[in-house]
């Protein structure tokens, strides 16, 4: 099948061809005739797999169809008709990107709003007029609060990747955009998720009106075209294991994952100390030193890119090969994110995590996910120490939301994890304040509560901080262990 016989008109065509593309993926095959037919949509389809085209390509042709924008701006107005709700300023920035990509021989204007960034730029464009908005829910409401923007007249509503927004406490903005929308029956929804929760399931009902479900793979799966590994590894050592895997095999673009903004950080600036040119992109950032960041890891003069989970949703990367878990993700759907961002449009990848006795829980949960098991395998000199006992987990996202990681009782030898009253205190006063909205206005984060007990919310460690090594079962500071190399706490 090629784009031709999905219903697109010649611009879109022409467009798509001048990207180099010929036939459609999965996703687009299913998901682009049936917006086309003005239904509501609730499509599941893992991150890389040509999505956004499958939700672009259709609102772009939907929109010159209908006569009732044209008319508006014959009258002088431009009025918003289709609006584009996204997680992170990253994914905003590629949708935006995408739309302006397949629409550039189309009579329509689009732009893009997130947080980070002035508003009075931004106010500006608003002010002329756009036919597409794309845009993150917290800003967007900024621009709602100072009357900047009218959604009154918007003909289709897109929610991409529902599920991170979800996991990132956004239900009660989305909720509030939902009211400054026409009613839910005289507008198109749009449903994309690379995962289903019954979260994502409860919103679809209050959302759409009678969707198609579309799927292209079962539900909380990832890419086959993903190899995936598990390398056991004491905590301690993940740093070490990390630079010889890197300088070993030449790995040449690796995008790296931790849980915390701060070790994501202090990971960056260790790695530089191997000699490997290394970036970190997180909410802490500005807009600025994200996307020169992100230049830098796509044009090669960085080699490693440390990331959050948070920051790294959107990132589209072509043939990026590498990933790495330094850290596994305390929510299980998103391991599905992070791999995904290798193995896309058809291209082969490999995902390694680096797991150690604190995370085999959190391993378990994600294969329970996967309904499979991911091969372990463990390196020579690197054999996991079996007198080492579990630790509790350092949340980082998901502290916001006011749970932390049970003690785990589990290890990869002999042990139980010790009920130590004075450890437990002290990982608490530790704990990662979690994610805070990022930038200006509303941003993309929620800022997370005050730590209980008097704890003090330690300051973002700055660009000359010295790594914070800790012992892997005392969790006392090691000034040896940052000559040699050691492990460091997640907080």
């Amino acid at each position: 099948m090629s784009f031709d016989s999905l219903g697109l008109s010649a611009e879109l065509l022409r467009a798509v061809g001048e990207q180099g593309y010929s036939e459609p993926t999965p996703i687009q095959r299913k998901a682009i005739p049936v917006i086309l037919q003005g239904l509501d949509v609730m499509a599941g389809a893992q991150t890389g797999t040509g999505k956004t085209a499958g939700f672009t390509l259709p609102l772009l042709q939907r929109l010159i169809e209908n006569s009732a924008g044209a008319n508006a701006r014959q009258r002088g107005s431009r009025p918003i008709r289709a609006l584009v709700l996204t997680p992170t300023r990253e994914l905003a920035a590629q949708v935006a990107e995408s739309i302006q990509t397949y629409g550039r021989h189309l009579p329509m204007k689009s732009a893009v709003v997130f947080g980070g960034v002035k508003i009075n730029p931004q106010i500006d464009t608003l002010r002329r007029g756009v036919d597409i908005l794309v845009a993150t829910p917290g800003r967007l409401l900024d621009h709602a609060g100072q009357r900047t923007v009218d959604l009154s007249q918007v003909e289709i509503l897109v929610l991409d990747e529902a599920d991170r927004m979800l996991d990132m406490g956004f239900i009660h903005d989305i909720k509030r955009v939902l009211a400054l929308l026409p009613p839910s029956a005289q507008r198109q929804n749009l449903l994309f998720s690379a995962t289903f929760s019954d979260d994502i399931k409860r919103l679809a009902d209050r959302l759409l009106n009678s969707p198609e479900l579309i799927e292209v793979a079962p539900r909380n799966t990832t890419a086959e075209r993903i190899g995936q590994v598990v390398h056991p590894v004491d905590k301690h050592r993940k740093r070490e294991l990390l630079s010889h895997m890197i300088g070993a095999n030449d790995w040449r673009q690796v995008l790296v994952f931790t849980r915390t903004k701060h070790g994501a950080n202090r990971l960056a600036q260790q790695l530089e100390t191997d000699g490997l040119s290394a970036a970190a992109i997180h909410g802490n950032k500005s807009q600025g030193a994200r996307t020169k960041a992100l230049a830098g890891f796509k044009n090669g003069d960085v080699r490693v890119l440390v990331a959050t989970d948070i920051a790294a949703r959107g990132l589209d990367i072509d043939q990026l090969p590498h990933v790495v878990n330094y850290e596994l993700p305390n929510v299980p759907e998103d391991y599905v994110h992070r791999i995904g961002r290798t193995g896309r449009a058809g291209n082969s990848g490999e995902a390694v995590s680096l797991v150690c006795v604190d995370e085999l829980k959190l391993l378990r949960d994600i294969e329970r996910l996967l309904r499979r098991d991911i091969p372990k395998q463990v390196l020579p000199g690197y054999d996991p120490d079996p007198s080492i006992r579990a630790e509790p987990i350092q949340n980082g996202r998901g502290n916001d939301r006011g749970r932390s990681q049970p003690r785990q009782s589990e290890g990869y030898g002999r042990g139980r994890a010790p009920a130590n009253k004075t450890a437990a205190a002290l990982s608490a006063s530790r704990r990662e304040s979690g994610s805070q909205r990022a930038g200006q206005g509303r941003g993309e984060g929620r800022t997370a509560p005050k730590p209980a007990h008097g704890h003090v919310r330690r300051k973002s460690a700055d660009s000359h901080a010295q790594p914070q090594h800790r012992h892997p079962r005392s969790g006392r500071g090691s000034p040896r262990a940052a000559l040699v190399g050691g492990g460091f706490t997640d907080d």
